[in-house]
């Protein structure tokens, strides 16, 4: 990384390589601290900067035979202790912390941790993703605020250090000029960047959401709402490609889901045969 003038290095921390349980109780795995400990110095004494995921993906088992990881609100408590041991062991040299990376991809269950509803013949059993993704991406949103909390109140001041996440997230394009494809496009970007990003901004989900899910989609107090609201100081995004955007009608309700109920049809492969189109009239004029 030094011999090609890198700056920066992120990587993820393994939150059972620290806290095997998952839980304090019983204090960290030393030989995991260590580990991350000499990555660190050693990124440091070469002249690259640490950026730090607290959490990618990789639950404790643990605490998925407990009470199912995300699906549980006690999962916060036990994420901003898991936290609150990496800021401790390494915010003396860590400057940037993502707190969550991909929310949403955590949420639907097709990737990590592959919990989804049979019918969608994705790789993940024994989920319901018509109720499912709304669950985990609220207990993942306040794990990140909480988390975020401790961090201004216990060690910002001492550390220096920022707090951000790193969301996911498409484009969308209109497939026409209509005005329902156009307020479909919007609201596909309601249900993926919106759903995390709105809390981040707001301290509630896209009015889109709300109108559509009504009590599907679960409430923050105003304390909760409050403390999300600027619970960030950078904001990480992970783009992949793009899509065209139409309008579609709700979803049948034994085939619900977060993908599903945002009522639109986005297809990729359109886009794909447009960009092709446009470069063979590009490379013929040139």
């Amino acid at each position: 990384m030094k011999s090609i003038g890198l700056q920066a290095y992120r990587f993820s921390l393994s939150w059972d390589g620290i806290l095997p349980n998952g839980t304090v109780e019983g204090g960290p795995n030393q030989e995991g601290i260590e580990y991350y400990n000499n990555l660190i110095n050693e990124l440091l004494v070469n002249g690259v900067k640490p950026f730090v995921t607290i959490f990618h993906f990789d639950l404790p088992e643990a605490l998925k035979r407990e009470y199912v990881g995300f699906l549980s609100p006690k999962v916060v408590k036990d994420f901003v202790a898991y936290a609150d041991v990496c800021f401790k062991h390494f915010g003396d040299r860590v400057q940037h912390w993502v707190t969550i990376n991909e929310p949403l991809s955590y949420s639907l269950g097709m990737m990590a941790p592959g919990q989804c509803s049979k019918w969608m013949n994705l790789n993940c059993t024994g989920g319901d993703s018509a109720t499912e993704p709304y669950i985990v991406a609220h207990n993942l949103l306040l794990a990140h605020a909480t988390t975020v909390k401790l961090y201004r109140e216990k060690y910002q001041a001492i550390q220096k250090g920022k707090t951000g996440t790193a969301h996911v997230s498409q484009w969308g394009i209109p497939l026409s000029d209509s005005k329902q494809d156009h307020k479909a496009t919007r609201r596909g970007m309601d249900f993926m960047l919106g759903w995390f990003m709105d809390p981040l901004a707001t301290g509630n989900y896209p009015r889109s959401m709300r109108a559509i899910m009504k009590k599907q989609l679960p409430k923050f107090s105003k304390e909760e709402s409050k403390m999300l609201k600027g619970s960030f100081d950078f904001v990480g995004l992970n783009y992949y490609t793009t899509f065209y955007v139409s309008n579609a009608p709700p979803s049948n309700p034994l085939f619900s889901s977060s993908t599903t109920d945002s009522r639109t049809n986005a297809s990729r492969k359109q886009f794909t045969e447009t960009k092709s189109t446009i470069y063979t009239i590009v490379k013929r004029n040139s």
